[in-house]
């Protein structure tokens, strides 16, 4: 693992590093980094690339070398999308910045919408240690998903939400920030996990730790092929649905909550079941612990 950047150089406090992993993001990173930089100059950005063979870790180098706040960090290989955020949120922690995001290459996370999630980390904001943008709070959305991919993305929410007890809405959510203090305080050595799994795994691990998470409404994701509308300050957000995307939004959300339903239910069948043995075992165990020792020596 490389890294393009001079030892002993930290991130100005109380500065912002946005953390970009890439494999084979060639086409998109110019894009993003440019959005970024429109919408918070002052942020700095880490690009960590996973040794993509179509040349976006040189393509990374270039643009590090000619604006200093864009900075790379190699790997060498494919390693998962859990790994390379936990290598640069290390980066992050080694170099004194305040506010660590997490932001995907694609597009499919507005770099417009970074601003209302840093607003929520001060005294003005929420006060938050960790905010998650959000597509499954009030005024949040989803954006040419299939009707699959909607209800995976609901179902392990509803999961994460009731099942293991994680207080969120979208855990799965992969556009966030951390404070420094929160990553700090989260054993990150010990995170294992990679895909929708790293998402709950880092929230639940915040909430166990005390931290505070706050989530924040965004539309997403919006790849480059859609039209873009925009609003009155010239963010984009997703055009009005029609009425078979309404249709399908509605059977999603019904799908989500049978299988929400579904699950609960068969959680608590499991734990009465559970229970009803644990008290019968305990019954047993009481009767056998008088009994048995008189009948123990006729036992084969």
């Amino acid at each position: 693992m490389t890294e393009r950047n001079e030892p002993g150089e930290p991130g100005a406090s109380g500065s912002t590093l946005v953390v970009v992993p890439t494999y084979d993001e060639r086409e998109n990173l110019g894009p993003i980094v440019q959005r970024l930089h429109a919408a918070l100059p002052s942020a700095h950005v880490l690009v960590v690339d996973d040794g993509s063979p179509d040349g976006t870790g040189e393509l990374a180098e270039e643009m590090a070398a000619a604006d200093e706040r864009v900075h790379v960090l190699h790997r060498t290989e494919k390693a998962g999308l859990g790994a390379a955020y936990v290598a640069g949120f290390r980066w992050a922690l080694e170099r004194d910045y305040a506010a660590v995001v997490e932001m995907d290459a694609d597009g499919s996370h507005a770099p417009e919408d970074l601003s209302r999630l840093l607003a929520m980390l001060g005294p003005d904001g929420a006060d938050a240690d960790v905010v998650i943008g959000s597509r499954y709070v009030a005024g949040g959305r989803v954006v040419n998903w299939t009707w699959q991919r909607r209800l995976l993305s609901r179902g392990a929410n509803l999961y994460s939400k009731h099942a293991l007890g994680v207080p969120v809405n979208d855990s799965t959510a992969g556009f966030r920030v951390y404070r420094r203090e929160a990553l700090a305080g989260m054993a990150l050595e010990d995170v294992a996990s990679q895909g929708y799994c790293f998402q709950v795994d880092l929230t639940l691990r915040a909430v166990e730790a005390g931290f505070t998470v706050v989530e924040v409404p965004i539309n997403g994701p919006l790849p480059a092929e859609m039209s873009i509308w925009v609003d009155h300050d010239q963010r984009p957000v997703p055009p009005p649905r029609t009425p078979s995307e309404a249709a399908q939004a509605a059977g999603t959300a019904g799908a989500g909550v049978l299988l929400g339903s579904a699950v609960g239910t068969g959680l608590l069948y499991s734990g009465a079941r559970w229970y009803v043995r644990r008290r019968r075992l305990a019954a047993w165990e009481a009767e056998w612990s008088q009994v048995g020792p008189k009948w123990r020596h006729y036992l084969p």
